[in-house]
């Protein structure tokens, strides 16, 4: 079993889906943590209040991560009570659901900011509390979907996003890894999460992802991801760097 005794992490839009269970392997892992959320106030309580069960520590901020002085005021909070970072994890997204044909600047300049521009910032507002860290080696994890390098349908805003986020990830470890940092990227297959409610043909996406699955027939759950974010934060993946891991059954390498 992992265990980062006495660890700090900061998991964005940790309030519930992946980012909930990520946040909360991480405290079982030993780490006291900081919840963000944007408008689920009750469910980062309650997460809070689970993570403290555990005996770990647990703060909650509101924060906007689009904006770049919510991203500055958060880490900023996060000195201020922890006087450092271990594990720093880029989780929250948006975008909506929508062709490119029918987005507006508008919408194009949120997708950015939400998922491409709220790296940057929480990776130039970060790294000096990750270069207090007490672990070998810091660690700044990011979230991406296979969005990122798939056309799939009404997704080109959060996909375009997530391509650039990708992209990113390897230019912050060239420049962050010889600080002590490992930066590195999850791609998650299909997860059964409420943000994923407006997708279009939801249903008949999730059934062909069971039919290719070379793991069996079960759905890719939140839980599933947030054990391949645990193992990047550990010492097991010192030596991983710059790197996209994907997790979905299988289901991207076939035709």
């Amino acid at each position: 079993m992992i265990s980062l005794p006495g660890s700090v992490a900061l998991v964005t839009g940790s309030s519930r889906g992946i980012g909930r269970a990520t946040l909360l392997a991480l405290a079982r892992a030993g780490c006291d943590v900081c919840v963000t959320y944007l408008n689920s106030a009750r469910n980062a309580r309650e997460v809070a209040e689970e993570a403290e069960r555990l005996g770990r520590k647990a703060i909650v901020v509101k924060a906007d991560l689009s904006e770049p002085d919510d991203v500055r005021a958060l880490c900023g909070f996060v000195d201020r009570e922890f006087g450092r970072l271990d594990i720093l994890v880029s989780n929250a997204a948006g975008g909506g659901f929508r062709t490119l044909l029918e987005s507006t600047p508008a919408q194009f300049d949120y997708a950015m900011r939400i998922n491409v521009q709220a790296l940057m910032l929480l990776a130039q507002h970060g790294a000096p509390l990750l270069g207090r860290t007490r672990l070998g080696r810091a660690r700044l994890i990011t979230m991406t979907s296979l969005g990122g390098t798939r056309a799939l349908p009404r997704y080109g805003l959060i996909g375009a996003g997530k391509g650039a986020l990708e992209s990113m990830t390897r230019h912050l470890a060239l420049e962050l890894g010889p600080q002590g940092v490992n930066v590195n990227c999850v791609c998650a297959g299909l997860v059964d999460t409420g943000a994923l409610s407006g997708l279009p043909n939801r249903e008949e996406i999730f059934e062909a992802r069971r039919q290719r699955s070379l793991v069996g027939g079960g759905d890719l759950t939140p839980d599933d991801v947030a054990g391949v974010v645990l193992f990047l934060a550990s010492p097991l993946a010192d030596k991983i760097q710059g790197q996209t891991i994907v997790i979905d059954g299988g289901t991207s390498i076939q035709v």
